[in-house]
């Protein structure tokens, strides 16, 4: 659905249009937040398409702040007369609604300011439906020609791509485009009650930096025939290592734990250990917005905040929390550029491209250094108590004896408590960015499991 250049389909005069139709209602501030984005997808299983999805959306956010209250209203009709009817509509919302004494627009002083350095985010390759279905094939006819598999729970492949614009009543406008492609293929391996199920994917902004379909298929065919006959496990306790593509849940685990808004209401198993060592020394765990091909990559935040790279974790302790400006206003700090923003609603905050860096150990001298331990590759149910810490999730995986990988287990629960889990971790130094959160290899030294 392609803009033209006439003044209704312009992003920046619909945009400005929205703003002045609210100030002339009687706001005080406004900021509005336009979104287009195209998304297409093919599904296969057994060779056959089961589905074919293609959409193009369009939609309009608008906030408004009299005083200490706001409100926000979307619209999906760009048409003169409902913006206009939007803009009334949200400043009749607004001065109904409870007050908010940290509501309001971020500090003009912090508004990002360009030329903005190119970021590479896109493409610009959308591929045609036949290859999407091409690639999806691929992917499942190389994971269903391991020796083993003998079933597949489906294949696909799928594209996208957004282009948001901002603007705010104190003279903000930012435009952010980006794009991704992927593909991904879930196989069974052995018969009846003895089946197994895994699965691979691979996902990037730019086509060319993807594997090859054959390669993951392979790699999920693999993974499946290695999980065949598990055994189970007596309950002890023992270092737990987690796969690179599990490791950064406990990156997601962090982020929730310093989100401002948890740490403002005083729901955070961290909220007291701001500068503190939650880590050991040496580790670094960096959010980077300016991290060229990045999923979360972006000259300024959801509320125009001009971005910086932040050392979250800088030799084991914690320097900051995730803060738009609500948040810091709250908390008596200042924002620093962690705002997310949708259409619906006020902004949040979260992170950008969140990683931790790259150990010293490869994964075979991780494994050897353990001794004997669990390597998880699966997990289900995760459940924290993001007050006190405490963890447990069922999963699957392999025993590791003296050193190295002997057999798979499964039906187990880990538990611990995310503060002890941290300052027990060791990275290895297989760091591969696929999306947002990354993170190497982890191991924890040591975690409650309970088998049979």
């Amino acid at each position: 659905m392609p803009m033209t250049n006439n003044s209704q389909n312009n992003p920046q005069d619909i945009l400005d249009t929205l703003i002045k139709s609210a100030k002339a209602a009687g706001a005080e501030a406004v900021d509005a937040l336009m979104y287009e984005s195209i998304s297409n997808s093919v599904s296969v299983r057994l060779g056959a398409v089961e589905e074919v999805e293609r959409s193009e959306n369009r939609d309009l956010g608008l906030r408004v702040i009299i005083g200490q209250k706001q409100a926000s209203v979307s619209t999906t009709d760009f048409s003169p007369a409902s913006l206009k009817e939007a803009a009334e509509r949200c400043v009749a919302m607004a001065r109904a609604a409870p007050e908010d004494k940290w509501c309001g627009l971020a500090p003009e002083d912090r508004l990002a300011k360009g030329p903005f350095e190119d970021l590479d985010l896109f493409d610009h390759q959308e591929p045609a439906t036949e290859k999407l279905k091409e690639t999806a094939i691929a992917c499942e006819d190389a994971a269903r020609a391991v020796e083993g598999v003998t079933n597949s729970s489906g294949a696909g492949a799928s594209y996208g791509s957004g282009t948001s614009w901002f603007a705010t009543s104190h003279g903000f406008y930012g435009e952010s485009t980006g794009g991704s492609h992927s593909f991904s293929v879930s196989v069974l391996a052995g018969e009846g009650t003895g089946m197994e199920r895994d699965y691979d994917y691979d996902a990037a902004t730019h086509l060319s930096d993807l594997k090859s379909p054959e390669e993951i298929g392979r790699s999920a065919g693999e993974r499946a025939v290695k999980r065949l006959n598990p055994q189970k496990l007596e309950s002890q306790s023992a270092p737990v290592i987690f796969e690179q593509r599990l490791a950064r849940s406990l990156l997601g685990k962090l982020a929730g734990a310093i989100h401002g808004g948890a740490i403002a209401r005083g729901v955070s198993f961290l909220k007291d250990k701001m500068g503190e060592q939650i880590f050991p020394e040496g580790i670094n765990v960096i959010d980077d917005p300016f991290r060229k091909r990045g999923f979360g990559s972006s000259h300024f935040d959801g509320e125009g905040v001009v971005n910086e790279k932040l050392n979250i974790i800088e030799n084991g302790r914690l320097t900051c929390w995730l803060l738009n400006s609500a948040h810091a206003r709250q908390l008596e700090l200042e924002t620093n550029g962690r705002a997310t923003r949708g259409t619906s609603g006020p902004p949040g905050a979260g992170t950008t491209n969140f990683f931790m860096q790259p150990g010293q150990l490869s994964l075979e001298e991780l494994l050897r250094e353990t001794g004997n331990g669990l390597y998880l590759t699966d997990m289900f149910g995760p459940q924290v108590n993001q007050n006190t810490g405490d963890y447990s999730v069922g999963c699957s995986g392999f025993w590791i004896e003296n050193g190295e990988i002997t057999h798979p287990v499964s039906e187990i629960t880990i538990a611990g408590n995310l503060h002890e889990m941290f300052a027990r971790l060791t990275p290895a130094n297989d760091l591969v960015f696929k999306g947002s959160t990354s993170s190497p290899t982890l191991r924890v030294e040591n975690m409650t499991i309970a088998g049979s």
